[in-house]
């Protein structure tokens, strides 16, 4: 899968490219801030939202690459007045040209993609690109002349050091949603490709080697195993579990161990309302708390939704997990982390930074 991050790239080495972020929106605008794409004379990969905010976002980008332009900038749409989309809110965009130096902190954050990290960089004068992680140690870049500190718990924003100066705060955060799925079945496959672009991670379990396909979406790690119900108590807490393998008797093994885990997330079992009962009953003989079992979400799928195609189902659960993992999103955002510092100690004057 080729994105912003890892666009671009080809046996010469990389195009000039200018990446495009949204820095804030004020009111209502076709993608949140932090969406990106990536610029070339040749193309474009991702999208800011499409329409005409992005027709004029790429003009920009391109005209930046043809006359050499070498410093970031922020350009402020009105989408009603000046672009005469429906959205009517305030978008600004930052242009920024891909450097050796910020080729660098994209770089690291390829590598990084698992982990949380901050990309904190100068939209006036010189371009000064910085990544730091979520304990303020440099990665990448200049992390002299940034911001003393910046905020973390926002999302992407601007702010302004005691200068004037316009900076961008950019986090840059590993996906929250895991999911473990048991069963590499017809269905499991198609649940694969349908969560194969969106932010999460997946591990896929099964016993049946020969049933994985040879080629796996970057956000999916295997594992072939006679003991499945060891990848339950490896799940990351608050972890997502899907359970749809060929076996009753081993879908039984594992929603009680799924049952066992406290911290435990969603729970979808794969059958119809006969299964839920019997497993239920089955349930409830062995202990398991009521409450425990209401929440066990089974038929899997949106509502409505009846035809049984792997395709289908894969589109229905897949609805369903996003409104799951948006809704736990959500919550995080709403938790106040700690101010993290935005460069290593050093002796110099501190700068106020007001955020935008």
């Amino acid at each position: 899968m080729s994105d912003w991050l890892t666009a671009l790239a080809n046996d010469e080495g990389t195009q000039a490219s200018v990446l495009v972020t949204v820095a804030l929106v004020e009111g209502s605008g076709p993608r949140e801030a932090g969406a990106k794409m990536r610029v070339s004379l040749d193309g474009q990969v991702d999208t800011i939202g499409g329409g005409h905010l992005e027709l004029r976002a790429v003009e920009i980008a391109k005209t930046m690459l043809m006359t050499g332009v070498n410093t970031a900038r922020l350009e402020r749409f009105a989408l009603g007045p000046s672009l005469g989309q429906c959205c009517g809110g305030v978008v600004y965009l930052a242009f920024e040209p891909v450097d050796t130096s910020l080729a660098q902190v994209l770089e690291m954050l390829r590598e990084r993609r698992q982990q949380d990290s901050w990309r904190v960089t100068a939209l006036d004068g010189e371009a000064v690109p910085a990544l730091f992680d979520a304990q303020a140690n440099l990665l990448a870049g200049m992390p002299m002349q940034a911001p003393d500190t910046f905020s973390r718990e926002r999302g992407t924003h601007v702010a302004q050091d005691g200068s004037g100066r316009r900076w961008l705060i950019d986090p840059c955060l590993a996906p929250r949603a895991h999911l473990t799925l048991f069963g590499a079945g017809h269905v499991g496959a198609a649940i694969v490709r349908a969560l194969a672009e969106l932010p999460c991670n997946i591990t896929w379990v099964d016993e049946r080697e020969d049933m994985f396909p040879a080629h796996l979406p970057d956000n999916v790690r295997i594992a072939a195993t006679d003991i499945p119900e060891e990848f339950v108590a490896m799940a990351p807490p608050g972890g997502s579990f899907l359970v749809m393998t060929h076996s009753h008797a081993l879908d039984q093994r594992l929603t009680e161990a799924i049952m066992a885990r406290e911290d435990g997330g969603w729970f979808g079992l794969i059958g119809s309302h006969t299964k839920r009962k019997q497993f239920e009953h089955r349930l409830q003989t062995r202990g398991v708390p009521a409450e425990r079992i209401a929440a066990m979400v089974c038929p899997i799928g949106m509502p409505g939704i009846r035809n049984k195609a792997p395709a289908v189902i894969a589109a229905s659960v897949a609805c369903q997990l996003l409104m799951v993992w948006e809704q736990a999103a959500e919550t995080a955002l709403a938790t106040p982390l700690r101010l993290v510092s935005a460069s290593p100690p050093a002796r110099r004057k501190k700068r106020a930074v007001h955020q935008l």
